[in-house]
């Protein structure tokens, strides 16, 4: 780990939707002059945040690159999944009936891995997510540590959260593909000898992982939280009042237009970008307060 602790940039979760938003804001705020991508310390990123930003650490690409190939036609093979109105009412329920982040981590991987087995037992075609993920990164291996990336996942059977770098177990196709993995969608990653599930299950940011850095700088598609899940903007109340300088982006209202009802068709994924691109120049004052400050 880098003893460097001055900017991070924290990418939330948010679907298909959410990674070319995300792209759109970072594009627009570098057009302006910002560059958070190539300035940042650590790229902190949950779920569709967690592509952004090993995208972005690959060093293959720039943020305008990155914007482009959301804006692209949709490819015939990419993955498309959907939060039906069975899954969202099970995501409900277990949020009123989980005391805490960890026990309700313990309840999504429980469906996780019920649904990867009735799959299973079925004989369906396994789920094209990982290699999905897999196409979609220009590399797989973890950048080095001039580049720094933490990945965030929560354990199928033990709710226990982890934040995933290259120090640890996992290759970077299997930590994304495990921040990634939705439950009730997405079957959960089998990797390292654990199972694992979507980072978004203990904060759709998971922000907090910020503590301690001077400037953070938070562009989270899904601004809610819910129960035992913490919300982006109340871990960057405590962020803030910890001494950090903090910018939150959530989506304005042309950006959930954008959106659609569904967050995983990859059809809505280039309106979000151009959204995400169009709404950035109304960060750039905030942004540059908590990113530019007293320089580098």
């Amino acid at each position: 780990m880098r003893a460097k602790r001055d900017k991070a940039l924290v990418l939330g979760g948010g679907g298909l939707t959410g990674i070319g938003w995300e792209c759109g804001i970072l594009h627009g705020l570098a057009e302006a002059g910002i560059d958070l991508a190539g300035t940042t310390d650590v790229i902190i990123g949950t779920s569709a945040g967690s592509v952004v930003g090993a995208q972005l650490t690959s060093g293959l690409l720039d943020v305008r690159e990155l914007y482009e190939r959301q804006i692209a036609a949709v490819e015939a093979e990419e993955a498309r999944g959907s939060f039906g109105r069975s899954a969202m009412l099970r995501f409900v329920w277990e949020v009123a009936r989980s005391r805490d982040a960890r026990s309700f981590g313990v309840r999504m991987g429980a469906l996780a891995m019920a649904g990867a087995a009735a799959s299973a037992g079925s004989g369906t075609v396994p789920s094209p997510q990982r290699a999905s993920i897999e196409r979609r990164l220009l590399s797989h291996e973890w950048p080095g540590p001039e580049r720094r990336l933490v990945v965030t996942a929560v354990d199928a059977e033990t709710g226990e959260f982890a934040a995933l770098d290259r120090d640890g177990e996992l290759g970077l196709v299997d930590a994304v593909a495990a921040s990634c993995s939705v439950p009730g969608v997405w079957p959960p990653t089998r990797a390292a000898g654990r199972t694992w599930i979507d980072g978004g299950i203990r904060s759709s940011a998971n922000a907090d992982l910020a503590q301690g850095y001077r400037s953070v700088v938070v562009i989270a598609p899904l601004p809610v939280g819910a129960g035992p899940i913490a919300s982006p903007r109340s871990q960057v109340e405590r962020l803030t009042a910890s001494g950090s300088r903090v910018a939150l982006i959530t989506p304005d209202r042309a950006a959930r237009r954008a959106f659609g009802r569904n967050m995983l068709d990859p059809s809505r994924r280039a309106s979000a970008a151009r959204a995400g691109f169009a709404q950035a120049s109304a960060h750039v004052e905030a942004v540059a307060a908590a990113w530019c400050s007293g320089g580098r």
